[in-house]
Parts: structure tokens; C-alpha cells; sequence
């Protein structure tokens, strides 16, 4: 690519502010926000996503090749997704019974 080129590409990029969804977290991953609207609909996420995997795994064992690395995606996602300060919460809150 030309440097005239390259440097029209840079400024079209800058000038619609384009790649604006994900956010450097650190020095190796980027973050994006997911709306969700209540802890509940957060449940049912994590778990289509487990019920997803758990399918793709008993019914597709023989293609696991490929879809192994979906199944991997959509594990880390949900791990992510586990709301995991207010578990303890509720833990502490039990306690108090």
C-alpha cells in the first residue's frame, strides 16, 4: 500500500470514528460492554450459553474438531459473565439467617 494511501485510510478511519466497540483494557485484551437489563436476564445468558455447549458436545462429538473451538469461545464467555461478587454476597446474606 502507498503511503498516500495508507495515510487516507488513517485519516477516514479517525474522521468517522470508526472501531470505537472495543475498549484496551490492558496491553493484551480489550473490553466491550454487554446491556443487560437484570440479574436475571444475566442467568439466562450464562445459561444458554452452558446449554449451547453441553449440545454441541453430546450431539456433535464426531465433528469436535471444529466446533471444539466454538464450544471454547462461548465457555469463556459465560465464565465471564459470572457474577461472581455478588455470589458472595448472597453467601454472606445467607448467613445472616
Amino acid at each position: 500500500m502507498k503511503i498516500q494511501q495508507r495515510e487516507a485510510v488513517l485519516k477516514l478511519i479517525e474522521e468517522r470514528n470508526y472501531f470505537t466497540k472495543l475498549k484496551l483494557d490492558n496491553e493484551n485484551s480489550f473490553e466491550t460492554p454487554i446491556k443487560i437489563s437484570s440479574y436475571h436476564e444475566l442467568y439466562q445468558m450464562v445459561f444458554s450459553l452452558l446449554k449451547t455447549c453441553i449440545s454441541t458436545l453430546q450431539y456433535d462429538a464426531s465433528n469436535l474438531s471444529e466446533s471444539g473451538t466454538n464450544v471454547l469461545i462461548l465457555l469463556e464467555m459465560a465464565l465471564q459473565l459470572l457474577p461472581e461478587s455478588e455470589m458472595e454476597l448472597l453467601d454472606e446474606l445467607r448467613g445472616l439467617s
